[in-house]
């Protein structure tokens, strides 16, 4: 067998990976505009994932007995529902760079929820990892002239504390997938999309109530073609990540998946969507290696 075929194999899975996390890191660039057209990142939302939950029902019917037979399947759709509502919104108000990288939390989260969910134990590796996603997180959210209670390391945006609550919803996310790894593929599917139009949704309805967002504008080209386009890419991508995690150890799938930050960095400081300083630089660091180690520790346990 010679060396190309010996990793064909791998490479479809990959960069399948490579283009999930190619759509979610660019993602923050469209939901800009339609905000520059009046359309709110929640709508846009509700409106991007009503289009693809049709689609799944429409080509997987048998999906939605599936997700009403199986309760447990609705902490997923909440999870998966706060993912995307969060961080939609947050990239949409906030800098990417900070944004993402707090979302990138995940190995502190991941830890306690596999702990509660799963009934993982704390090992050294694993306190290694949540010592280093907290010194990141600190170091990223220290407030530059503070002192006293103003000084200590907190969210104190709107985009810090959904970019955080985000992360902690997809760890959350994560951890019941591989929980329900049993669980028909399309029922899942349908678990996530149902959860990123509904739980949008009831925000959405909410603060328009209330006045603190507007309604969706009257239907125009641009931001109409746009939805449909990004329900597509949502679908695409979705279809990719079942793809390539299927196919490849976790702990490579875990790795690509990390390249998210770097579509989204970059095109952030290409499009002027966010900034990178050496503060933001060293807590990010910290907050990869632990992402990174976190897929070491697979890797032994295979």
């Amino acid at each position: 067998m010679s060396l190309v075929s010996a990793r064909t194999p791998f490479l479809w899975p990959a960069l399948a990976l490579v283009i999930n996390a190619f759509v979610w890191g660019t993602s923050w660039w469209p939901f800009r505009q339609f905000e520059a057209r009046g359309l709110h990142p929640l709508w846009a939302t509700v409106l991007i994932y009503a289009l693809a939950v049709s689609v799944i029902v429409a080509l997987r019917p048998k999906a939605v007995g599936q997700l009403l037979r199986a309760p447990v399947l609705w902490v997923l759709v909440l999870a998966a529902g706060s993912t995307n509502a969060a961080f939609n919104w947050a990239v949409t108000i906030g800098d990417v760079v900070r944004v993402v990288l707090l979302f990138y939390l995940m190995p502190l989260w991941a830890v306690l929820l596999a702990r509660l969910l799963l009934g993982e134990r704390f090992t050294h590796h694993a306190l290694l990892r949540v010592a280093l996603a907290l010194a990141g997180a600190a170091i990223v959210l220290w407030p530059a002239e503070r002192s006293g209670w103003e000084a200590l390391p907190l969210p104190r945006s709107l985009p810090d504390w959904l970019a955080v609550f985000g992360g902690f919803s997809f760890a959350l996310n994560n951890v019941m997938l591989r929980r329900e790894a049993h669980r028909p593929e399309e029922a899942r599917a349908l678990a996530m999309f149902f959860g990123g139009m509904a739980v949008a949704g009831v925000l959405a309805l909410s603060l328009t109530g209330t006045g603190a967002i507007g309604a969706p504008p009257a239907p125009a080209t641009g931001w109409v073609v746009g939805v449909g386009v990004m329900a597509l890419l949502f679908l695409v991508a979705n279809i990719a990540l079942q793809y390539g995690a299927a196919r490849l150890p976790a702990n490579v799938t875990s790795v690509v998946m990390l390249t998210e930050i770097l579509f989204a960095s970059l095109s952030a400081l290409a499009l002027g969507g966010g900034t990178l300083d050496a503060q933001l630089l060293a807590g990010g660091g910290l907050i990869l290696l632990a992402a990174l180690l976190s897929t070491l520790q697979r890797a032994d346990a295979h």
